[in-house]
């Protein structure tokens, strides 16, 4: 799937697991999406080359061998550098339908969520907040960055 400029590849999905959700992101030099939020947790193993990260307005890069923990709710957005590679982990369904709404409704050029009708998981919808971000959940918890 073509995921706002990135390659996307459900490795499990929940129909398969009964629950949490794996996917491999792939993308060119700068690919990789708005900052947005999810109503579910969120891990992410980079695989190769870099990948920076921005979790809560604060910029961080993320190398080969590095994973990334992101609570429900908390404001992320990244972007690929040198032929970035990760495997991510949502801890519930939805992750797998949303990138397939956005493959099929939003094109990579002009990501405009915010006239969109895109779910993000049960009952949610995505929404603009004042700055700037896309969220539909309360946050709870704390993310997390290891290498």
């Amino acid at each position: 799937m073509n995921v706002v400029g990135e390659h996307t590849t459900v490795l499990a999905s929940n129909a398969a697991t009964g629950g949490y959700e794996i996917f491999l992101q792939e993308g060119p030099e700068g690919s990789g999406p708005i900052p947005h939020s999810h109503p579910w947790d969120e891990s992410f193993f980079v695989t190769r080359g870099e990948v920076d990260f921005q979790i809560d307005g604060a910029e961080q890069t993320a190398v080969a061998g590095t994973l990334v923990h992101l609570p429900a709710g908390t404001v992320r957005r990244f972007s690929f550098r040198n032929s970035g590679a990760m495997v991510s982990m949502t801890s519930a369904a939805g992750a797998s339908a949303m990138f397939a709404e956005i493959d099929r409704e939003i094109t990579p050029d002009k990501p405009d969520v915010e006239t969109s009708t895109l779910s993000c998981g049960t009952d949610s919808r995505w929404r603009r907040r004042s700055d700037g971000a896309i969220r539909s959940a309360a946050r709870n918890g704390t993310p997390r960055l290891r290498a």
